[in-house]
């Protein structure tokens, strides 16, 4: 039986996946090979890119016109700026890759002259020029995670391929094709050596064109579902296929990590495999959370990235709604788009529902774990979520401990809404999840609390009696649902602005969401200004839905 793959390149005896020739433009790319050019192909990390590369080497080895060969430069990061380590590395990739693919072992056979003390410092350009001479056929050449390598040694591969250009293609590659994350014009390699900054489109000035690797489009995640369901007999229902596509906007890894997880994970979820029971709605939200609280290898390099300063500079203001784009750089705009972080069109945002999530609670785990508040002093005795109270009780909070918990955040201009975050997950992480929209310029945070209670169950702190159990089914004991609209907005204006943009805002939400009533909080920075002045709350009437709206 085949599975989604969440781990290294497809293989499509192992793994259900979509032709990898055809998520590129394969004329295109064809069209580039024989027109002699070099050219990049980038994309966010786990998105498929290894996969293209191997398949195109099959698929060019497998005409008459190339000799091709893929090759993974990784192993040379361990080098750092010692270039001639670098090489040796590099060089030994090459001879290995070309006998297994190949069946060719010159590079092996030239190795120990290219390695030379007095050659070292352009052994890959006299290699490749050696090994092109002694084929019978043009080369074409993918080096992939090229941006692994570091300082003099990225600096050194880059110019020794430039300066090998003319030669091609009796005694160079007839086509090089660099791979990784971002477009090489956008490296920016400080060097040892010159004691100065290089840019990528310095050093590399012959690229010809810079291909970028997408997302998969809401149909190709529907042909993917759909090859586990011809290949078991196991479907997909509807919603569960749309709230899929919704979560990860076709994100590949996201998309295979969470069908995994929905049908192979456990034996209980393989066992349903064998007997057809469908993938449904609410086995695709607990394989999310899963996914999400495991930290998988993917999220965990995500929340590694939002350490990093110019991370920082833009997820910081989408998170606040931060009205001015002015000061973000254009390179920390493009870095993150490379990076799969955000997307820049129609407007900045961030790329995709679980990434939404998961910033925040990657961003307040600690202060998660500190908090000592849980969800039984917030259930009434009907097992729904008595949020009067619990906002209250966050208020209270917040005015006793904001000062001292904002200043631990790494974000601290979003520390407010951070807090109140980190608060709500606190509370509803045993019977609910916090669905959240923000994007840059919108002046607002748009939480979506749901909590899973049993209907007209009498029940003591949300656990629902054996006889409960025995008849949730019944229309005594139902599965329901609670759903709760807050709207986050710090004061910018003078207060009766921001609550009157605000009521706009919360109503506009809460119709999208089919809610009647729903809570507006206000935090007011204004360190001047005494808590007194602060704290309140207040209900109002705003087109005949209710909204609570809260100081603080």
């Amino acid at each position: 039986m085949r599975f989604f793959n969440t781990a290294g390149p497809v293989r499509t005896k192992e793994h259900y996946c979509l032709n990898p020739l055809d998520r590129i433009n394969l004329d295109e790319v064809l069209s580039l090979i024989e027109q002699k050019k070099y050219f990049v192909l980038h994309a966010p990390r786990q998105t498929g890119k290894t996969s293209c590369l191997l398949a195109l080497m099959e698929y060019l080895n497998s005409q008459t016109e190339y000799k091709s060969l893929y090759i993974n430069v990784e192993s040379a990061q361990g080098a750092r700026e010692d270039i001639k380590q670098g090489m040796n590395a590099l060089i030994n990739e090459m001879a290995s890759r070309a006998k297994i693919y190949l069946n060719d072992d010159f590079i092996e056979t030239i190795m120990p002259t290219m390695l030379d003390d007095t050659v070292y410092i352009s052994a890959l350009n006299l290699c490749l020029t050696q090994w092109s001479a002694n084929l019978s056929k043009p080369l074409v050449l993918f080096i992939d995670e090229i941006d692994s390598l570091i300082g003099d040694t990225l600096i050194s591969v880059l110019r020794q391929i430039r300066a090998g250009y003319d030669k091609r293609p009796e005694y160079f590659p007839q086509s090089i094709v660099l791979c990784g994350v971002r477009d090489v014009r956008d490296y920016r390699i400080h060097s040892d050596r010159e004691k100065s900054i290089i840019t990528g489109g310095s050093a590399f000035n012959i690229k010809a064109a810079s291909l970028r690797l997408g997302n998969f489009s809401q149909s190709e995640v529907l042909e993917l579902l759909e090859k586990h369901t011809i290949e078991t007999g196991q479907p997909f229902e509807d919603k569960a296929k749309n709230l899929i596509w919704h979560y990860t906007q076709g994100q590949p890894w996201l998309v295979n990590a969470l069908a995994y997880q929905a049908c192979f994970e456990t034996k209980a979820k393989r066992d349903k495999i064998l007997e057809k029971m469908p993938i449904t709605e609410d086995m695709v939200i607990d394989a999310k959370e899963a996914l999400i609280l495991r930290r998988e290898t993917h999220l965990d390099q995500l929340a590694d990235k939002l350490k990093e300063e110019r991370v920082k500079r833009v997820i910081e203001p989408i998170i606040t709604g931060k009205m001015v784009t002015a000061d973000i750089p254009e390179d920390d705009l493009q870095y993150l788009t490379d990076l799969g972080l955000i997307n820049r069109k129609p407007s900045i945002e961030i790329s995709n529902p679980i990434y939404m999530e998961i910033i925040p609670r990657m961003l307040t785990s600690t202060t998660q774990d500190s908090i000592s508040h849980n969800s039984l002093w917030y259930v009434k005795e009907d097992g729904t979520l008595d949020m009067l109270k619990l906002l209250k009780g966050f208020q209270e909070f917040f005015r006793e401990h904001s000062e001292s918990w904002v200043e631990r955040f790494q974000y601290k201009e979003a520390g407010p809404q951070l807090l109140m975050q980190a608060f709500l997950q606190r509370v509803i992480n045993s019977g609910g999840r916090i669905e959240r929209e923000y994007g840059l310029g919108k002046g607002r945070t748009d939480l979506m609390v749901i909590w899973n209670y049993y209907k007209n169950s009498k029940i003591k702190n949300n656990i629902p009696s054996k006889n409960d159990n025995k008849n949730k089914n019944n229309k005594e004991g139902v599965n329901a649902v609670q759903k709760e609209v807050i709207e986050l907005k710090i004061l910018h204006k003078s207060l009766e602005k921001t609550i009157s943009d605000g009521l706009e805002q919360t109503y506009q939400y809460m119709d999208r969401c089919g809610k009647s009533e729903g809570h507006l909080v206000i935090f007011d920075r204004d360190e001047t200004k005494s808590w007194d002045d602060k704290i309140f709350c207040k209900q109002e009437l705003y087109k005949e839905k209710r909204i609570t709206v809260w100081g603080m």
